[in-house]
């Protein structure tokens, strides 16, 4: 699992939105996040299909 913290920016790899940049908002677990979009809409999503930014 790659170091992932609240307020990190990430590039979703899979799924519809791939490519897309988000921001982590809160940990769920060791396998899941939540995030904001761009738009603002906040989604659960797994931390194997984020890619941090630096």
């Amino acid at each position: 699992m790659p170091a992932i913290q609240v307020g990190q920016k990430c590039v979703k790899t899979r799924g519809r939105k791939a490519g897309k940049t988000v921001e982590v908002v809160k940990i769920v677990d060791g396998s899941f996040v939540q995030v904001k979009d761009a738009k603002g809409k906040v989604n659960r999503c797994n931390v194997l299909h984020l890619e941090p930014l630096p």
